[in-house]
């Protein structure tokens, strides 16, 4: 699992390629963090394009950036969620934390 991290403006981009598990999630989630902490962003953007598997180490990704995000008074985005990850996305209530695209 890679990540790729773009910052524009308010704006921090994670795009997220490969698969998704307890295995790669730590480095991902330092990266993004370290992204966000250093930019102090109105929103983080992961776009999942580019994933082919996640299992719920995705989902605790996504709940921990959404903590970090709120507490600087920022959203998170989930971008380009193939289906099946969009659903498991849907089913563990993190349509109401943050922003489908």
């Amino acid at each position: 699992m890679a990540v790729e991290i773009q910052i524009k403006e308010d704006t921090v981009r994670a795009y997220l390629s490969g698969e998704l598990d307890h295995h790669s999630a730590v480095g991902i989630r330092e990266k993004i963090d370290e992204s966000v902490m250093q930019s102090k962003p109105q929103q983080l953007i992961l776009d999942f394009a580019m994933v082919t598997f996640m299992d719920s180490s995705g989902i605790g990704l996504v709940m921990g950036r959404f903590r970090l995000m709120q507490e600087m008074g920022g959203k998170v985005i989930l971008q380009n969620l193939p289906a099946p990850i969009r659903k498991v996305m849907k089913l563990a209530g993190l349509d109401k934390l943050a922003e489908f695209l």
